[in-house]
């Protein structure tokens, strides 16, 4: 009897050890296969970049649109400032300003900097400022900054060029004032992307100078047809 006891006391510590084991493995199975499972949704989860803002935006612009950011110059002593798609490209420390129009010219559907420069429109001959304005092909970005004065030597045929790209304020820019503008060659809406600061002895912060203006935003990319979009 005791034999047959010690039988069946074996038999059921198997029974116990066998049955743990199974549980063991079983538990081991799960949760290997939970962990292969999370390891799989992770590599298939589609990941989000944060598009980061440019030209100190306070928020990013949208894939087809390019940042900028324009600053006139203050009086004639600290020059304009215009970045575009996160990259300055005048400035004055850059020493690459002067007396006059500050422009920035881009291709509109690629965003490639084409030329920059300033013409001097205090001193510079009428008839090469009025040819490089003229050359600024249909559908090209263009970015102004005033500096010093910009009337000195502006003309109507000038100015028409302006108002052919979207200004509606550079027929009133007059002696010593600021003027900001963003436009397209060849627009055929008004642009948003303009401002100005009256010369007046009342209101000027620098002497005989107004205060220096400043523009930012999205420029929407141009078209592959060169029309405005």
């Amino acid at each position: 009897m005791r034999y047959q006891a010690v039988l069946r006391l074996a038999a059921v510590t198997a029974v116990l050890l066998i049955t743990w084991g199974i549980s063991i493995n079983s538990f081991d199975v799960r949760k290997a296969r939970s962990i292969l499972r999370l390891n799989y949704e992770d590599q298939i989860k589609p990941t989000f970049k944060t598009a980061t803002p440019k030209c100190n935006l306070s928020r990013a612009c949208p894939p087809d649109h390019f940042a900028f950011y324009i600053r006139s110059g203050a009086a004639n002593v600290i020059g304009p400032k215009i970045c575009f798609d996160g990259k300055i490209i005048m400035s004055h420390v850059l020493n690459n300003v002067g007396p006059g129009l500050n422009i920035v010219v881009v291709n509109g559907e690629k965003g490639v900097v084409e030329k920059c420069g300033y013409l001097n429109m205090i001193s510079g001959n009428p008839h090469d400022i009025l040819a490089y304005l003229n050359a600024i092909k249909p559908g090209m970005i263009v970015l102004v900054a005033s500096f010093d004065d910009v009337t000195t030597k502006m003309t109507k045929e000038m100015r028409d060029v302006f108002v052919g790209m979207g200004s509606t304020l550079i027929t009133s820019v007059k002696h010593r004032d600021s003027w900001v503008f963003a436009g397209r060659a060849g627009a055929e809406n008004k642009t948003l992307f303009e401002k100005q600061a009256v010369n007046e002895e009342k209101t000027n912060v620098y002497e005989n100078w107004p205060d220096m203006v400043e523009v930012d935003g999205c420029f929407q990319r141009t078209i592959t047809d060169g029309h405005e979009p």
